[in-house]
C-alpha cells in the first residue's frame, strides 16, 4: 500500500484536491455558479452543507476529472488566496466565458513552454485561475526527462509578459 495516497481513492477524487475558502460578493454559492458556467463544472449536491450560521461550510464541484472543494470564509478567518491550474481545450473561449461571468484577465492567452498556451484570470473572489491549453504538438513537464531544466532566465533580462502579469496580480491584490 502506498502510504501517501492511503490506498484506493473514492470515485471523483484525486490524491490532492484543492479547497477554496471564498470571501466576497455572493460567496461560495456565486463561486459555484462561476465554476459551473465558465468551466462546465457539476456540483456534487450530496456534499452541499450549510453551517448553523447560514454560510456554506462545504461544497464540491467537478471540473473534468478533478474535484474542487469550497466553503464560505468565516468573517474572522484570514484571507487565503487560491491559485488553480486548469487544462482547457480552448483558452480563448474560456477567457471569453470568464470575462462574461465577471472575471478579470490577468494574462492574455499567450504561447508558453512546451508548445502550450497559457492565460490567467482573477475571478470576482480573488482566485487566480491558470489556464493551460495543451495540444498535439505540446509537451508538458511530466513528459520531459526527470531532470532539472537547463533553461534559466538571465538575471539582467527584463521579466517576461507571463512572469510580469502574475507578479503584478499577486502584488496588487
Amino acid at each position: 500500500m502506498d502510504l501517501l495516497t492511503g490506498g484506493d481513492l473514492p470515485p471523483g477524487y484525486g490524491t490532492v484536491n484543492p479547497f477554496v475558502a471564498v470571501r466576497g460578493d455572493g460567496g461560495a454559492e456565486a463561486f459555484l455558479r462561476f465554476v459551473t458556467e465558465v468551466f462546465d463544472g457539476h456540483e456534487t449536491r450530496a456534499a452541499h452543507t450549510v453551517d448553523a450560521d447560514g454560510l456554506l461550510i462545504h461544497a464540491e464541484v467537478r471540473v473534468g476529472d478533478s474535484t474542487i472543494m469550497l466553503c464560505d470564509a468565516k468573517p474572522h478567518w484570514a484571507p487565503t488566496s487560491a491559485l488553480l491550474q486548469v487544462y482547457v481545450r480552448d483558452a480563448e473561449a474560456v477567457v471569453a466565458r470568464a470575462r462574461a461571468a465577471g472575471a478579470e484577465v490577468v494574462t492574455e492567452t499567450t504561447p508558453f513552454h512546451g508548445g502550450q498556451r497559457l492565460a490567467r484570470l482573477r475571478d470576482p473572489w480573488g482566485t487566480i485561475w491558470w489556464l493551460f491549453e495543451y495540444g498535439p504538438a505540446s509537451t508538458a513537464p511530466s513528459e520531459a526527462p526527470d531532470a532539472l531544466p537547463s533553461w534559466r532566465p538571465y538575471p539582467s533580462a527584463p521579466p517576461s509578459y507571463v512572469y510580469r502579469t502574475i507578479d503584478e496580480a499577486l502584488t496588487n491584490r
